[in-house]
C-alpha cells in the first residue's frame, strides 16, 4: 500500500517544542492484536453471535484514508450507533518512531455488515502530543496504562501488556506486506471495555501513562446527526 496525500499533521515531542509533520503517510487500524489467543478467539466468537464476521488474519490491518486522521476536538460522525476507545498509536517519521493516543472511532451498526468499512465511517481522532521511542526494544510497552471515559464514565481501564508489542506487530505487518521505510501511523489495538458494551457518546476523554511517567491525553466529541 503506497502512502496517500493528506492535509498536513502536526505533533508536539513531549517534553520539548519540537514538532514532526505528516503530510504523506500509510494510515492504518490494527485490530485483534490481543496478546492472549484464545481470548483473542473467544471475543471474535462474541463478536460473531452479534453478526460480525471472522477477520481472515490475526492480527487484521484495516486501512484507512489519511484525511481521516484528525487532532481536532470536536469530530462530525454519521450515524447514532458510533463509539471511540483509547489506542496507543505508532508513529514513523523519517524513520523515528512516536508513541501517541487516538481513538478508533466505529460505526458498530456498519460493523455487523463490513469490519474495514465501519473503520474507515468515521474520523479517528488523535493526540496532538506524541513521546519519542528510542527502541521498541528497550521500550517497557508493557508497564504503559490506558483509560478512557465516555461522558464522564469511566470506560476502559488497564496495562498496555494485553496487547501485541510494537516489535510483534510491526514485524507481522512487515511480513504480509512489506515495508519500505515510509512515514506511518498505525492504530496498536484497544482494552476490554470494563462493562463489556458499547456506549454511544458524545464526548471521549482518553489517556496513557507512560512508564517514565509522561502522560498523553485526548479530549474530543463526536455529536453524530439525528442524535
Amino acid at each position: 500500500m503506497t502512502s496517500t496525500d493528506t492535509r498536513v499533521l502536526s505533533f508536539t515531542i513531549a517534553g520539548t517544542t519540537e514538532q514532526i509533520e505528516f503530510d504523506t503517510l500509510r494510515t492504518l487500524v490494527a485490530g485483534y492484536t490481543g496478546r492472549d489467543e484464545a481470548a483473542v478467539r473467544h471475543h471474535i466468537d462474541e463478536l460473531a453471535a452479534i453478526g460480525v464476521a471472522p477477520p481472515p488474519e490475526v492480527p487484521m490491518f484495516y486501512p484507512v484514508e489519511p484525511g481521516s486522521i484528525t487532532t481536532d476536538p470536536a469530530t462530525e460522525v454519521h450515524g447514532r450507533e458510533t463509539s471511540g476507545e483509547v489506542e496507543p498509536v505508532l508513529l514513523r517519521r523519517d524513520g523515528r518512531w512516536y508513541l501517541g493516543i487516538g481513538s478508533d472511532h466505529t460505526d458498530r451498526q456498519l460493523e455487523t455488515v463490513d469490519i474495514g468499512d465501519s473503520k474507515r465511517a468515521c474520523p479517528k481522532p488523535v493526540g496532538r502530543q506524541v513521546a519519542e521511542i528510542e527502541s521498541w526494544a528497550d521500550f517497557d510497552w508493557d508497564a504503559c496504562h490506558a483509560r478512557s471515559w465516555v461522558d464522564g464514565r469511566r470506560y476502559q481501564d488497564g496495562a498496555l501488556s494485553g496487547l501485541r508489542t510494537p516489535q510483534n506487530l510491526l514485524g507481522i505487518l512487515a511480513e504480509r506486506q512489506g515495508d519500505d521505510g515510509a512515514d506511518l501511523l498505525c492504530f496498536a489495538g484497544t482494552l476490554p471495555l470494563l462493562d463489556g458494551t458499547f456506549v454511544y457518546g458524545t464526548r471521549w476523554d482518553l489517556e496513557l501513562t507512560l512508564p517514565d511517567g509522561t502522560v498523553l491525553t485526548h479530549s474530543y466529541t463526536s455529536d453524530p446527526e439525528g442524535r
